[in-house]
């Protein structure tokens, strides 16, 4: 079962009532709460406490409310073995409401649920019975009468009785359910502000900037479903900096259209000043404030009607009802009107207190190209990346691409934004901006560049057998004109070149070694990727006696302190697996696996997450922690959901080798020997075949 943040007194409240049903009392209780703030995960934990228990489990479905007992079918079918020991009547009544037998008349209600009774108390007498009902909502209106005729008339027949009923928050209309009014009721609430923070932060493996995080959780209002779905409907830009415009296109619009209907009447000034609020992305009164009196906005009278429909809340942080209400409003607004907004927000925002933010608005703000403000979008960008923010600096280099007017400049800025957006976990972008830069005026050392990181993008997606080939031609072309790009380059081609292992077209480990060999040499100190393109190099040209002394020089450097962060990003992958490969030194390999994962998170460098985290799950299992390799292959799972980058087999299949799941594995096995031998990863092949030996 998932885990339970917070809900102490919810917990408590349920195994007191599972407790009592045990020692052979009844209860019932009936849980109520908006979509999404936790009743499922309450009755899922009764479940789970109930474990010694019969449980019965139902869901009222909307579809089936017009079907008289379809609930209750759901209920009694599991306990019907206890039928024939019901007085006759209640059989036949039972048996007729439920289309066993035909009857001569309708069944009677009263009788159905006196036979629901018995048959609930028969159940019980085997061991107590715990019946939870989620969806009460949309029970059928025959269920709902007998299954709350029962709940008001048990005593001690170690029985419990749980619902599960949604309240609305929104305008969409959610059936009442008298029958159960007047029952013991517990409200479910919003998360408390840490659970919540934390809850959000687990969904979103990228990085969220505090402002933007604070004014999420605001408007969530610790509703946990809002906070795990929340970040899914908004661009990585707008989490990491609140850098992106609150579309939030993959939540449902038939609630944001339902909020658009309620924002319509309002009066014109009313909806201007919600548009500001909506268009300033941290919810800061201060400068809500000031760019409405820059509009001529009356803010004595302007706020009251949104405020009395409950739209939104004016205080120490501007919070809208749902996020889904900002989206809303800003999709209403006509491009001049969003233009104008963005506009008189970069002329109250201080560009010495937030130069980004205002260099962001003026941006949104710009109607065509314009120069000025793409260079303060590029420097803007240089902060970004200097603090680790690869998903903010992304977006700023996107847009000043879009806002440059000199066609070689553009194409060396889409560039720069394409190697950002693969960096920050978004290769369909980079490949986008790629192309932008490729039908630009390049100079030889940019086309050397863009061909680079075409090879980057074709492996991050595809870690095929055509990439070695591809990264050496790159390596050759930037040899002459920049050294240590082109060793790094090698370094790529090795990896790429491993993972392709016997399946490589063209070029192979060997055939780059040996290119590599000849490249330059470094500079009179050496980094320590070129400590490991030397020690690789040996490795594969020399033997291995030769290569141990380099690559252990290497692993060490690699494990300094001073390992500068673009240098630990891009190599500690391949230093950390060199440490099982080649050396068998486990505790080097978890020490750099451990760093690079911490790295990769605190940079947002989604891209390069799922291969750190194969290193680590699979220096788990080789140590023995296979708990600590399934909670990393699930944030594994998550990230790879974030941002399409295909799912390395290795994690997988090791650990279901290991544990024994004979028929996941071979499943994983067979699946990994197609996909694998068609996009030309050896590597993985191989992998399969080190499971299948293990199992077998």
């Amino acid at each position: 079962m998932a885990l339970l943040l917070d809900r102490r007194a919810e917990r408590q409240a349920l195994d007191q009532l599972v407790e009592d049903v045990r020692a052979g009392e009844s209860r019932v209780l009936v849980l109520r709460g908006e979509a999404g703030v936790g009743k499922t995960m309450l009755l899922d934990y009764v479940v789970e406490r109930a474990a010694q228990c019969r449980v019965v489990r139902a869901v009222g479905v909307q579809s089936e409310m017009e079907l008289a007992f379809a609930a209750l079918h759901s209920v009694c079918t599991p306990l019907l073995d206890c039928l024939e020991r019901l007085p006759a009547p209640q059989q036949e009544a039972l048996r007729t409401a439920f289309g066993v037998s035909a009857g001569s008349s309708p069944p009677d209600r009263f009788l159905v649920a006196l036979a629901v009774l018995g048959l609930l108390a028969e159940a019980a007498q085997e061991r107590p019975l715990v019946c939870v009902i989620d969806d009460a909502q949309w029970l059928d209106r025959a269920s709902a009468q007998v299954l709350a005729f029962v709940a008001r008339r048990l005593l001690a027949e170690s029985v419990a009785m749980v619902f599960a009923v949604r309240e609305s928050t929104t305008d969409q209309d959610l059936p009442e359910v008298p029958e159960v009014a007047g029952l013991s009721e517990m409200r479910i609430g919003g998360l408390p502000d840490e659970d919540a923070r934390a809850l959000l932060v687990s969904a979103h493996r990228g990085p969220v900037d505090d402002r933007v995080l604070g004014r999420v959780l605001a408007e969530a209002r610790g509703n946990p479903l809002a906070l795990l779905e929340l970040p899914r409907g908004f661009t990585p830009a707008e989490l990491a900096g609140g850098f992106g415009l609150p579309n939030a296109a993959k939540l449902p619009r038939r609630i944001e259209e339902s909020y658009q209907r309620q924002i319509a009447p309002l009066p014109a000034e009313t909806r201007q000043l919600m548009l500001v609020a909506a268009v300033e992305p941290v919810g800061d009164p201060v400068l809500v404030w000031r760019a409405a009196e820059q509009l001529g906005i009356n803010i004595d009278t302007a706020p009251r009607p949104a405020i009395a429909a409950g739209l939104v809340e004016f205080g120490a942080r501007v919070r809208f009802r749902h996020p889904l209400v900002r989206s809303a409003i800003y999709r209403a607004a006509s491009p001049e009107e969003r233009r104008n907004t963005h506009r008189v927000l970069a002329q109250v925002v201080d560009a010495q207190v937030d130069p980004d933010r205002r260099a962001w608005h003026k941006a949104q703000a710009a109607v065509g190209p314009d120069e000025d403000v793409a260079m303060e979008l590029e420097r803007s960008a240089d902060r970004a990346q200097a603090r680790g923010g690869l998903t903010a600096a992304a977006a700023f280099l996107e847009r000043a691409t879009e806002l440059t007017p000199d066609p070689h400049q553009r194409g060396q800025r889409a560039l720069a934004a394409a190697r950002a957006s693969l960096e920050a976990g978004s290769p369909e972008s980079a490949s986008r901006l790629l192309s932008l830069a490729q039908a630009s005026p390049l100079g030889e050392f940019e086309n050397a560049e863009a061909n680079l990181l075409a090879a980057r993008i074709s492996f991050t997606i595809n870690r095929g057998s055509d990439a070695p080939s591809v990264l050496l031609k790159a390596a050759e072309q930037l040899g002459s004109q920049d050294v240590r790009l082109a060793r790094d380059t090698y370094l790529e081609a090795l990896d790429a070149a491993r993972f392709a292992a016997h399946l490589a077209s063209g070029a192979g480990l060997h055939e780059v070694a040996a290119a590599a060999r000849e490249a330059a040499p470094p500079a009179p100190l050496p980094r320590a990727a070129d400590l490991l393109l030397d020690g690789l190099t040996a490795r594969y040209t020399d033997g291995y006696a030769p290569a141990v002394p380099l690559l252990k020089e290497a692993v060490a450097a690699f494990g300094r302190a001073d390992l500068p962060r673009d240098e630990g990003l891009r190599w500690l992958w391949l230093a950390s697996t060199t440490c099982c490969d080649h050396l068998w030194d486990l505790q080097s390999w978890e020490v750099l696996a451990t760093r690079h994962v911490q790295l990769v998170r605190d940079l947002g460098a989604l891209a390069v997450l799922p291969l750190a985290l194969t290193s680590c799950i699979v220096m788990q299992i080789s140590l023995g922690d296979l708990a600590t390799a399934t909670a990393q292959l699930e944030e594994q799972e998550a990230v790879v959901e974030a941002s399409g980058i295909p799912l390395a087999w290795y994690g997988p299949l090791f650990l279901a080798a290991w544990q024994g799941r004979e028929t996941e594995a071979f499943e994983l096995i067979e699946a990994g020997l197609k996909e694998n031998a068609r996009r030309g990863e050896g590597d993985g092949v191989i992998a399969c075949g080190w499971g299948k030996a293990l199992l077998c």
